[in-house]
């Protein structure tokens, strides 16, 4: 015991004893709080229908929370260690103050974390992202933590240090310049409602070809059709064009503007057999009446001059075939009919006569679309040699082979001179 006493009497020893007790303890809350408090926090958002406290919990707010208990041990109970001296008390209280300051602005970041989870699983969240707002607020924060930390360091008042950033506001603009870019425009985004998560757009001068899947304040991520991940600033969504296809996802259908394209040559009027072959198609059952009464009266009209066939008014394959297209659109179950739909004839060319047809199928889903598509298609290439008319198509290498042979067969037919001995 003497010697123990001896031990305490010695200088500084019980102001390092004290310190040494104080940290101990300030550990020993700490690591109480975080095993005790947090697990009794656990099973009290587990029990509860609330989903604020499980999001509060899952972002760790809690934790920063709880791990502001050792510095506020520390703060209050360095008044209490024996041969302090002041300006180390003081520092010592300065430094759990930024600690302090950092912790809740931690906490309060997690919060909003938490906050944007809930906001998400909302139907409207899974539209519009709060996203680039949390992130602003969290950066005000910060900086606000921030210069709150180094008062707490230094001792200088608040306002002298806002001073001091005045004259930096130049240096600040130039380093905060995407953040002030990327919040006009996520303002502008979404006030005008120009961009929400899920919508398709295309923007082909930065290769993004697929859905938004994030919009944060200075990145929008776009996952494209191959898989792959386009990040564009946000910014460049103002400032450059881009195709938003969410108004085709919202009316339910989606455009077909593709032409078949006729060769010239194959395109006639058409005579009595072909006009009864064609009678018997369901689609034209009231086309071909309705126009060849149509076509009589204006025929006899013209009295004398109608005996010229060249004054006469006759009905072709390709007229009749655009009829049969657009009557087979009309019945189509799987065309919206409650948008454009259309077979037209475009200005011919040296590629035939194009034959358009522009609808909207009555889903918006790519392989269904396809597959509508296609199958229209296929049906109309294998019912243009019942009207008589051709695909035109360039000729291939087969065709010229084909071409070149029967010229040489004709020619050694009509040839007055015996074929030379092999």
């Amino acid at each position: 015991m003497a010697s123990l006493q001896h031990l305490l009497d010695l200088p500084g020893m019980r102001t390092a004893l004290g310190l040494l007790v104080l940290l101990l303890l300030a550990w020993l809350a700490g690591t109480l709080v975080r095993r005790i408090l947090l697990r009794v926090v656990r099973g009290i958002t587990e029990r509860t229908a609330w989903r604020w406290d499980d999001a509060l919990f899952r972002r760790n707010t809690f934790l920063w929370l709880a791990r502001m208990v050792p510095a506020l041990a520390i703060q209050y109970g360095i008044r209490l260690v024996p041969g302090v001296p002041e300006r180390v008390e003081q520092t010592l209280g300065n430094v759990m103050e930024a600690l302090l300051a950092l912790f809740v602005a931690m906490a309060i970041g997690a919060a909003l974390s938490a906050l944007e989870d809930l906001y998400r699983e909302t139907p409207r969240g899974q539209q519009r992202s709060i996203k680039g707002m949390v992130q602003l607020i969290k950066i005000g924060l910060f900086i606000v933590a921030g210069l709150v930390i180094i008062t707490a360091l230094t001792g200088q008042k608040i306002g002298l240090l806002l001073s001091g950033l005045g004259a930096l506001s130049a240096v600040l603009m130039l380093i905060f310049k995407d953040t002030i870019l990327g919040f006009v425009a996520g303002v502008q985004l979404s006030s005008n409602d120009m961009l929400r998560v899920g919508d398709w757009i295309e923007m082909p001068q930065l290769n993004a070809d697929g859905d938004v899947i994030d919009i944060a304040l200075h990145t929008v991520k776009v996952r494209n059709w191959d898989k792959t991940i386009t990040t564009i600033p946000s910014w460049r969504l103002i400032s450059d064009s881009y195709r938003n296809w969410r108004g085709m996802q919202e009316t339910g259908g989606r455009r077909i503007k593709r032409a078949i394209h006729i060769d010239a040559a194959s395109v006639r009027f058409l005579d009595a057999d072909a006009l009864g072959r064609l009678a018997k198609l369901r689609l034209l059952a009231d086309y071909l009446p309705a126009r060849q009464q149509e076509v009589a009266a204006w025929n006899h009209a013209l009295g004398e001059a109608g005996e010229v066939a060249a004054n006469r008014r006759r009905l072709t394959n390709l007229g009749t075939f655009r009829a049969y297209v657009q009557a087979y659109l009309d019945t189509h179950p799987r065309i919206h009919h409650g948008l454009s739909c259309m077979v037209r004839q475009l200005a011919s060319g040296p590629q035939g006569i194009p034959l358009e047809l522009y609808c909207f199928t009555a889903t918006v889903a790519w392989a269904e679309y396809e597959g509508i598509q296609s199958d229209l298609f296929d049906h109309l290439f294998a019912l243009l040699p019942e009207f008589g008319l051709r695909l035109y198509q360039q000729p291939s290498g087969h065709d010229v082979q084909a071409g070149l042979a029967r010229s040489g067969a004709g020619q050694a037919e009509s040839s007055p001179f015996p074929a030379p001995a092999q």
